[in-house]
């Protein structure tokens, strides 16, 4: 008689622990399921950009053939010589056949009215028509040319791309490239589906809220480090720590981290104490 009660109070502090392993163990197998199961979902890799295959050159035949393309899709907004239509579409004189390459490439041209921002969608034309526009109204108005040759440097420069873009582009299209709010209803565009011509005559023609950057303030090496940094950030495949929620920081991802962790964490917790 006088053992049993030693033996039950013996018997209650290895009951105690069993339970307190047997929580620990559910808890780091439920922790360990939440890793694995968001490390598995990997963004898919963007893309890669690729840049023009020919320039608009300065043969007539491709000049003709670019104002019978002009004539037919962009005269009644932009007029007869490209002085512009009141109310119907500004004059292209002096905008440059990088102007015509970033809109018309792009599928914010043409446009069946005006507003306050001009989405990016299917181009009408395929490149060798963009360019044979391109070659007409720089034939007839003159402006920035489209550049040619290696537009992005070699990877020596990506440092100081970084650089460049967090000063100059990240206020607007956000440090990843994703683009932005702004003012007035618009909105910063997002360079994922953009190539490497489409970023240099973006910073040479400034369209839309987009200031414009010419050699006084970025040099052609710089174009070239931004654009290949660019085009490095998105093109970088998958991301190894699990899915880049936009890449837009620290603050969604402690937000998934605190539903989903905590959330698991809690689940466990009742479930622990229910089995108890």
């Amino acid at each position: 008689m006088t053992d049993r009660p030693s033996t039950t109070k013996g018997r209650r502090p290895r009951s105690r622990v069993r339970r307190r392993v047997s929580g620990a163990i559910a808890l780091s197998l439920a922790l360990g399921v939440v890793g694995v199961s968001y490390a598995t979902v990997a963004a898919a890799a963007a893309p890669k950009a690729q840049v023009a295959e020919s320039a608009p050159s300065e043969d007539p035949v491709e000049i003709r053939k670019g104002r019978q393309l002009y004539e037919q899709g962009c005269i009644t907004c932009h007029g007869n010589n490209l002085q512009g239509v009141t109310d119907q579409g500004p004059s292209l004189i002096g905008v440059g056949e990088a102007a015509v390459y970033f809109q018309v490439a792009t599928g914010r041209m043409p446009v069946a009215r005006q507003e306050a921002q001009i989405e990016r969608r299917k181009p009408k034309y395929d490149e060798a028509q963009v360019l044979q526009m391109a070659a007409y109204v720089q034939s007839v108005g003159g402006g920035p040319e489209i550049p040619r040759g290696n537009l992005r440097g070699d990877d020596a420069n990506l440092a100081e791309g970084g650089e460049l873009f967090r000063l100059n582009c990240a206020a607007c299209h956000n440090f990843a490239g994703r683009g932005g709010a702004l003012s007035a209803g618009k909105y910063a565009p997002t360079m994922d589906p953009s190539n490497d011509l489409t970023i240099w005559t973006a910073m040479l023609t400034g369209p839309q809220n987009m200031p414009v950057f010419g050699d006084n303030q970025i040099t052609t090496e710089q174009k070239q480090a931004i654009t290949n940094y660019v085009q490095t950030l998105k093109g970088s495949g998958q991301d190894p720590g699990g899915a880049p929620i936009g890449r837009l920081g620290p603050v969604p991802e402690g937000l998934v981290v605190w539903v989903v962790g905590i959330g698991a964490l809690m689940l466990m917790i009742v479930w622990i104490g229910a089995k108890s």
